[in-house]
């Protein structure tokens, strides 16, 4: 892209919610490293709080469970069947 070129508001929008998702999964994952109860896991909490969250704010419950429903389908596609990454 030259410098005259500005990006389109489109892949702007998708910029942005890249970076929403990648601090987002940055702040889980530093809790979940620092938890002090290690016998009550922090993901399982966290993503209650989030599809509260996600309700409180809009998202229905089908919207809610399609989307994660759809996220956890395709999860053994992006990680080439690892169950965590190497």
């Amino acid at each position: 892209m030259s410098e005259q070129e500005q990006p389109s508001p489109e892949d702007q929008w998708q910029d942005q919610s890249m970076d929403a998702v990648h601090q987002f999964s940055d702040a889980l994952i530093e809790l979940h490293r620092t938890n002090p109860w290690p016998n009550h896991p922090f993901l399982p909490r966290a993503i209650i709080h989030l599809t509260t969250e996600l309700w409180d704010r809009g998202f229905s419950q089908s919207d809610i469970r399609e989307a994660f429903d759809s996220a956890i389908a395709d999860l053994p596609r992006y990680a080439s069947g690892d169950e965590v990454r190497p």
